[in-house]
């Protein structure tokens, strides 16, 4: 919805309605994600793109009929066939197209969604596309780390729905999720598409070692943008990190200073140090544990950890700071390999977000 709202909002403020399509579930080689839109205004204009030119034509007719009769559909498109005449991606894959009548009455929060989502604060809106009971079909939940406005259709369904937009939101994923009718967990019936709007949140992982190379794959795959930092050339190359979204070469406190002025960290920011070395981390950290970020963590050995405590109160790091140090990094795993490590350091990462215990659910079990 991002790309079309210069065309959309001027609709919305006048009180007209436009039709809005929007992908909603694609698998294969789908030419455009999740979350892509058009608009199609009322006077017939059209901004946007859904698939590159091979289903335009199809929902414009779509969109154009839902303005007129208010239902919202949900089609659904896969690989053309020998029939002249059907619609379909040449490229091969699917797609689920979500068609709405968008308008105050259909999304009156659209405005204030717009200027969160212009402000780069993190947004999610929850959409029904498809239930048993067709009024249930497009109604919409707008959802914030600490506010939901609007209703689903029932109180039960709203909270479900909430709590899981939450944890979309928490990593910039956009999805379609499915329920029972009235929102049950483990059921279907329901689907939602959950749009999220907000930068991912990143990962920043100091020095350009083979662990760092096994994490920037483990951040990213829950989500984050990840860039890996260290002031050695020879050692910092995106040949050596493909997983990472960049790679700096800086020392890593002047990168976190710059980074910090630009405002470019915020409360979800992961800070890992995994350099080794003093001159390196013991300056990165200084600064990040001054930072409202949500996680820092520095790999090292019990011997290296006190040595390391040691520098830092020196370097006048207080006591209060250093207990949002966590060192050494990650879970007991038992992790031997770099691969293994990576997944013990992610491990810390999500039950230090969503407040678990770390214990093996096994256990909590058995006393229930």
């Amino acid at each position: 919805m991002r790309d079309v709202l210069p065309a959309l909002l001027p609709v919305w403020r006048t009180g007209a309605i436009a039709g809005m399509a929007t992908v909603v579930r694609t698998a294969g080689s789908a030419p455009r994600p999740a979350g892509a839109a058009m608009v199609v205004t009322p006077d017939g204009a059209v901004s946007g793109s859904l698939s590159g030119g091979c289903l335009e034509g199809a929902v414009y007719e779509l969109a154009s009929e839902v303005i007129g009769t208010g239902q919202p559909l949900l089609e659904r498109y896969s690989a053309s066939t020998d029939d002249p005449f059907s619609v379909g991606l040449t490229c091969g894959g699917q797609m689920e197209v979500f068609i709405e009548p968008l308008s105050q009455a259909t999304f009156p929060q659209l405005e204030a969604v717009a200027d969160r989502i212009i402000a780069d604060l993190p947004t999610a809106t929850a959409t029904v596309i498809a239930h048993p009971e067709p009024d249930w079909i497009g109604r919409r939940l707008v959802i914030t780390a600490d506010t939901a406005d609007g209703s689903l259709g029932s109180a039960r369904a709203d909270d479900a729905v909430v709590d899981d937009a939450r944890g979309l939101l928490a990593v910039g994923r956009t999805a379609v999720l499915s329920y029972g009718p009235d929102g049950q967990r483990q059921d279907t019936g329901m689907e939602v598409f959950v749009a999220s709007y907000a930068p991912p949140p990143r990962m920043l992982i100091f020095g350009a070692i083979d662990f760092a190379a096994a994490l920037a794959r483990q951040g990213s795959l829950l989500g984050y943008r990840v860039t890996v930092c260290d002031a050695r050339a020879v050692f910092a190359t995106p040949e050596r990190f493909p997983a990472a979204d960049e790679v700096v070469v800086d020392w890593p406190h002047r990168y976190l200073a710059e980074q910090s002025q630009r405002g470019a960290l915020d409360g979800r920011t992961v800070i890992c140090v995994l350099t080794h070395d003093p001159k390196f981390d013991v300056p990165a950290l200084q600064l990040a544990l001054e930072l409202q970020v949500g996680y820092v963590g520095v790999m090292g050995s019990r011997q290296t950890h006190q040595d390391r405590l040691r520098r830092l109160r020196a370097a006048g790091v207080t006591d209060s700071a250093l207990r949002r140090l966590t060192s050494p990094i990650g879970l007991d795993l038992g992790a031997r390999t770099p691969e293994e490590t990576a997944v013990s350091i992610a491990a810390e990462i999500i039950a230090r977000r969503w407040g678990g215990g770390g214990r093996p659910l096994a256990s909590i079990f058995r006393r229930t």
